[in-house]
């Protein structure tokens, strides 16, 4: 498919740059293909009348970490500015990551990230290029490894918020919580699972109350999710790839509920990626330990998941393709336009909706 079959006008003023308060006002599009009506506007909390006993739904429990760090470039007595974004590990002491600006890297490179805060406990980390990839990212070798790591990361870095939010207003203290699930579990993504920002402690106990099962999964969503599609031929465009975990009772307690009639939700885009790469072509869910780069696209056969949340996603990217994928191209493209012409909030902080499989 052509990538402007899935383009579409996005006004500035659709964009959040801050979280509906409190999280479950957000507003919900329910897009049900052969249904009438097959769009309604309702609001998170009536996404209760959608479920029933006996579903399950499917949470990425992954917690972001301040993966944005700011550091000095060290070449001889050459010194330059570099901004580093961490999106995926690869050992205990090693990252890959994205570079601004990447060509003024080159291998051996040293980079030192210092913190402002003086009273900050680690004051200082170091790194060394190893590898500049053809993708433009680097791969970065600290000399601190495993916790310790993870705690320089923690003191010296800052969240790494969207591009799209970034480019208009700086991180700051409230996005500490805003850009975090309530059940967040699992540090390692540098993007948050941006559909489980709408949930609440109450609105999870009232699902329970619903004899809806809950389950966590976790796949650490990385900052190649924002990357654009830069390839006219989707079928050229090469997946970011994400490391994500299905335990065996999850995969068990998953393939129980459907067997007994229940129906599958994934809440987010990264939950359904991770399922459909776990499940075999009967539908069945196993376990799963490993690096995942499904890129689904329309014409796709899903496998195990029958609805999916998800929130407004960027024109031309992998993600408004496999919500199209999921719930028809034409109906997602007509939601999408209704979605803009009423006022729904679009991407990581934006509005959500819920999404059935054409009946």
């Amino acid at each position: 498919m052509r990538l402007s079959d899935f383009d579409f006008e996005l006004p500035e003023k659709n964009i959040a740059l801050r979280p509906a308060e409190p999280r479950d006002s957000a507003r919900l599009l329910v897009v049900q293909p052969g249904h009438a009506p097959a769009l309604a506007d309702k609001h998170i909390p009536d996404l209760l009348t959608y479920l029933r006993s006996g579903d399950v739904m499917i949470f990425n429990d992954t917690r972001v970490i301040p993966a944005r760090l700011m550091g000095i470039r060290h070449r001889g007595d050459i010194q330059a500015r570099v901004e580093i974004t961490l999106h995926k590990r690869v050992a205990a002491d090693r990252w890959i990551a994205f570079a601004k600006p990447g060509r003024r890297l080159a291998l051996k490179d040293r980079i030192e990230f210092t913190s402002p805060d003086t009273s900050t406990a680690i004051a200082r980390l170091c790194a060394t290029v190893l590898e500049k990839y053809e993708s433009g990212d680097i791969l970065l070798e600290f000399d601190a490894g495993g916790a310790e790591l993870d705690g320089a990361i923690a003191a010296l870095g800052s969240i790494p918020l969207p591009p799209y939010i970034a480019y208009k207003r700086p991180a700051d203290v409230k996005d500490l919580t805003d850009y975090q699930t309530v059940y967040a579990a699992h540090d390692g993504a540098v993007a948050a699972p941006t559909a489980g920002l709408h949930f609440t402690p109450e609105l999870l106990a009232q699902i329970d109350g619903l004899g809806v099962k809950r389950l966590c999964v976790t796949l650490h969503v990385g900052a190649g999710t924002f990357l654009p599609v830069k390839v006219d031929d989707t079928a050229n465009h090469i997946m970011h790839s994400e490391w994500g975990s299905v335990s065996p009772q999850t995969a068990a307690l998953i393939n129980e509920a459907k067997s007994n009639g229940g129906r599958l939700i994934c809440v987010g885009t990264t939950s359904l990626r991770l399922i459909e790469s776990a499940a075999d072509t009967l539908g069945m869910i196993h376990p799963f330990h490993d690096d995942t780069a499904i890129f689904i696209t329309p014409g796709y056969r899903f496998k195990a998941v029958d609805m999916l949340m998800t929130n407004f996603h960027l024109p031309k990217s992998t993600l408004f393709m496999l919500v199209s994928a999921f719930s028809g191209q034409d109906h997602m493209r007509a939601a999408y336009t209704h979605a803009i012409e009423t006022g729904y909030r679009f991407y990581s902080y934006g509005d959500s909706s819920l999404l059935f499989r054409p009946s």
